[in-house]
């Protein structure tokens, strides 16, 4: 092609040889040849790194997960519900239109009915779900508590970290490990104000207030201290070492859900009046009130990191219409991921900026404290682009991404179980597409890739965490 491109340059030049027009003629061709060769070029690379392997996703369906972040639902009895598998769930928002991935059409959840429950035909009839959810209640009354594990082990998933507000009934260590969420502890006064800024809000500092009162009573503190350096000292270091104690081995934050991450450095004066101020009454205006939310964040992080707790922080998508999308950019943390002080803490930017920020990740991970998962693009987004966003994360540091599925309670069909197959399997149908054009592209070799396939879906976890592998 670029011999013919060439050629064609020669020919225009020479028939226009005398002519005013002859270099704009010959400049037009060699751009449209030069556009061309980069389409096909583009094209035939794309090809390469989509392609599968599958001897190599056969290795890779082999390896025992260890699932950075999701919200497993507990086994309830007959009239309870599970309200505490997220501080901030999605489901009494306004509703918002699914994305391809997540509609119940998707093929994927017809696979995973097959994987998961030996469904036997390939439609939808109304006679055929029943059967499916028949199937299903079966399974669930014959493992009873054992349930959860019983879907972990058809997953292939060995250990989860459950992101809950308290663990439950069938969530049991050390197949699912606890990460609490510490959200409410930045927000100690009238949150009247936020929670006005969008109906979501209100939603969710509603949530906030409520999980704040709990920490503080079973703390046996009825009453908010009058001091930050009282709220400091009996509510906020006491939660993390209960929540230590009582087996957390990560804390979790969704600000972005309820304010921008840029959590800047603040005074500890100028927190401690704004704190002193409102503790008894009035409602904050929102500059100072992120004073002391930007002190009490950097506070938790420090007492996170001496207390060996990992801080994983919510980045890049969230649901709701009114989600901020901008507040969500991973990039908003580098003041807090680069104060020394914080250094001897571990951040895990959960969902790796999912979206519009995935590339910014790549040069973030090069800080010494920071990681991230694939949670959350796991059901967001299709295998091959979730492969590119891989690859692009493998190629810098492959020793800091994890697996996560971000899986979550839905209902009927389209559950916990069928989400936790669709993201496990994509997050392993791209691990391989990611790592087969590395290999093409000469960049890896085949140990080497079943080397960072280990690394990925369960080697970096028990490093991050101190576990031991059990393989």
């Amino acid at each position: 092609m670029a011999w013919k491109c060439h050629q064609n340059m020669q020919s225009s030049g020479e028939n226009f040889i005398g002519h005013s027009r002859v270099v704009t003629r010959v400049r037009t061709v060699m751009m449209k040849c030069a556009a061309l060769f980069s389409i096909l070029v583009a094209v035939a690379g794309s090809a390469r790194a989509q392609t599968p392997n599958p001897a190599l996703m056969a290795e890779i369906h082999k390896i025992r997960a260890i699932d950075n972040h999701s919200h497993p639902p507990r086994v309830v009895g007959p009239g309870e519900k599970d309200d505490e598998f997220d501080a901030l769930p999605c489901d009494p928002l306004e509703p918002t239109a699914p994305n391809m991935m997540t509609r119940p059409e998707n093929p994927q959840y017809l696979a995973a009915w097959k994987a998961l429950w030996g469904y036997a035909y390939t439609d939808h009839s109304a006679a055929h779900i029943r059967e499916l959810l028949a199937a299903k209640q079966r399974i669930r009354h014959e493992q009873v508590d054992h349930y959860p594990a019983w879907v972990l082990d058809k997953l292939g998933i060995e250990t989860e970290l459950a992101n809950r507000v308290a663990m439950g009934r069938g969530l049991d260590a050390p197949r699912f490990r606890w990460v609490p969420f510490d959200d409410a502890l930045l927000f100690p006064l009238n949150n009247e104000a936020l929670a006005s800024e969008t109906p979501d809000r209100k939603f969710f500092f509603g949530r906030e207030t409520l999980l704040l009162e709990r920490y503080r009573r079973e703390l046996g503190v009825p009453a908010l201290p009058a001091t930050l350096a009282e709220y400091s000292a009996r509510v906020v270091t006491p939660a993390l070492e209960r929540q230590k104690q009582t087996g957390a081995v990560a804390i979790k934050f969704e600000a972005a859900y309820l304010r921008s991450l840029d959590f800047e450095p603040a005074n500890e004066d100028d927190a401690a009046a704004v704190y002193a101020k409102y503790a008894r009454e009035g409602v904050p205006a929102k500059a100072e009130y992120v004073r002391l939310q930007d002190f009490l964040f950097r506070y938790i992080a420090a007492e996170a990191g001496r207390l060996g707790l990992p801080v994983h922080i919510h980045t890049g998508a969230g649901c709701g219409g009114y989600f901020q999308l901008a507040g969500s950019n991973p990039t908003l943390l580098e003041s807090v991921l680069d104060d020394v002080r914080l250094r001897k803490t571990t951040f895990v930017l959960i969902h790796g900026g999912a979206g519009p920020f995935t590339h910014e990740m790549s040069y973030l991970l090069m800080k010494p404290n920071v990681y991230t998962d694939l949670s959350e693009q796991t059901w967001l987004v299709f295998p091959h682009r979730l492969a590119e966003v891989m690859r692009d994360w493998l190629e810098c540091y492959p020793e800091k991404v994890m697996f996560g599925t971000d899986l979550y309670p839905g209902s009927g069909g389209i559950d916990w179980e069928e989400i936790g197959w669709q993201t496990s399997e994509n997050a392993r149908q791209a691990l391989d597409i990611a790592l087969t054009g590395m290999m093409r592209d000469g960049e890896i070799t085949r140990p080497k890739a079943m080397e960072i396939a280990r690394m990925v879906l369960r080697g970096n976890a028990l490093k991050l965490y101190g576990w031991l592998d059990k393989k």
